[in-house]
Order: structure tokens, then sequence, then C-alpha cells
């Protein structure tokens, strides 16, 4: 027979277990216990909670004599909070030395500039390019993984207090292979700019190559603007490459920009990074 002692303290252990799950629940942490507190290889946790997406910004000076395909900022609008369950996000984006592995193992088409399914040598930790979207999806889910949604990607570029660029407000352009500045003229290899990680720990979201996401290409929630790339046409593509659009501006480096790029083709600067469900 239990001892009512034995009894109350049953009772206290099984009150302390709810207040437990309830407060993991409603802040969004993690316990040691739960699936997606085990660290998966090459991944950043990215938890759970809101944060800004999205921007007001509008441009008091648009350009003169050069053709944008879009105004500036218009898509970004409006800033919003948005909420999102834990998921993980590659560290890194995707080597050709992980592509090759996938181009091996499951016989696809290696990228176009790639010779006898080999890389160029000093590539390996370069990010992959020339990728279609279809191509990259294929990938993750080799992986076991996804290709992030446009609102991931942003969270984990630029945290929860919606800050202009991964590491801050001010553009630097030291921090990131955006080809504005500095030495260097091509790819670097993933990892290369500790000081432009994220405030979770993420590398290259901004520069070295632009990345899609799963989303399409359309207005925000509240967005009234029209656009004819709105639609199922294009999908959205993050980040920035190293050889930007063409001008020298950070405003495509800023976390909040967005571009486009029709889905069955693989852009010379593009590459991608995958995602995964926090609890799976």
């Amino acid at each position: 027979m239990i001892r009512p002692r034995v009894w109350a303290w049953l009772a206290l252990v099984a009150v302390i277990g709810v207040v437990v799950v309830l407060a993991a629940r409603a802040t969004g942490r993690t316990w040691p216990w739960s699936s997606h507190a085990i660290p998966k290889p090459g991944m950043v946790l990215i938890p759970a909670g809101e944060f800004v997406m999205g921007s007001d910004k509008v441009d008091p000076h648009p350009p003169k004599g050069f053709v944008m395909l879009k105004p500036l900022y218009v898509d970004e609008h409006p800033a919003r909070k948005v909420s999102l369950a834990a998921f993980w996000i590659d560290r890194y984006e995707v080597t050709n030395a992980q592509y090759r592995e996938f181009v091996q193992a499951r016989r696809v088409v290696a990228p176009p500039f790639w010779e006898n399914d080999q890389y160029p040598e000093g590539a390996a930790e370069q990010p992959v390019t020339q990728v279609r979207w279809d191509q990259a999806r294929a990938f993750c889910q080799w992986k076991d993984k996804r290709l992030p949604s446009e609102a991931e990607w942003e969270k984990a570029a630029r945290g929860s207090d919606g800050r202009e660029f991964p590491w801050g407000e001010a553009f630097d352009v030291t921090l990131a292979n955006t080809g504005m500045g500095g030495d260097r003229k091509a790819l670097a290899p993933v990892g290369s700019y500790e000081g432009g990680k994220s405030p979770y720990g993420v590398y290259d979201m901004i520069g070295n190559v632009w990345e899609w996401v799963d989303d399409w290409y359309g207005p925000y929630p509240g967005n009234t603007a029209s656009s004819d790339h709105y639609g199922e046409k294009f999908k959205v593509v993050r980040g920035g490459g190293w050889e930007g659009i063409h001008h020298d501006s950070p405003t495509q480096y800023r976390a909040a920009y967005r571009f486009f790029a029709p889905p069955q083709v693989g852009l010379a600067d593009g590459g991608f990074r995958c995602a995964k469900d926090a609890r799976k």
C-alpha cells in the first residue's frame, strides 16, 4: 500500500510535468527530451515565435535612366509580425561536394558547368549553382528535408528584431560576398564570412548566391500593389548573389529584399539551402 506521503510526491511530480509541458508550448522552448532538441548535423534550430517580416520602406528617389524589373520596397509591404513554429535550417548553402553525392546516388543531371559529373577543381566547398528549383527541392527531399518557406528564410536571416542585415542595421561590404568591394570576384567557400552570420548563427544569408525558397512570388497579405510577375510564374529567390543585379546598391542585400526567377532556370549565381520541420 502506497503511503500518503508518497502519493503527495507523485502528485507534485505530475503537476510539475504538466507545468513544464505547458510552458514549453507557450514559449516555443525546447527541452532535452523533445524531438527537435536533438541536434541535426549541419543545421541550426530556429526557435518558435514571432518576427518582423517585410518592411514599410519607400523609395524617395527612384532611379532615372535605369530600367528595373520591379520598384524598390513595394513587394515588401507591409511590415508585419509573423509567427512560425520551430524549424531547422542548413547552417551553410549546399556545396558542390554535397550536390555531387546526390548526382551520383540518384543519377540525376549535373549542373551544366560541370564536366563528366564533376565540379571544377577547387570548387568543392563553394555553393552549387545553376540548379533549377525542382532540382533543389529534389535534393532536399533526398536528405529528408525541404526548401525553406520565404518566411522561414527571412526569420533565419534577420532574427526576431527586424534588423536590416543579418549582422545589424548598417551595410558592411566586408561581411558578405556581394561583388561590391574587396578582392573577391567570384564565389566564396561557404562560411567564409564569420562576421556576417545571422543572429542564429546561419552563414551567407546575404551574398554569395541567391537562394531558392518554396514560395511562388506574390504579394504579401495586405499589399494592394499589382505586378505582372505575381502568380504561379516565378519562384522567390532571396539573399542576393555575388554578381549583384548590375548596379551597386546595398538595397538588394537587405534581409527583407525579395526577388524572383523562373523555376525552370538554374541561375548562374543562384543556389539553395534546405530546412526541416523541428519535430521530424
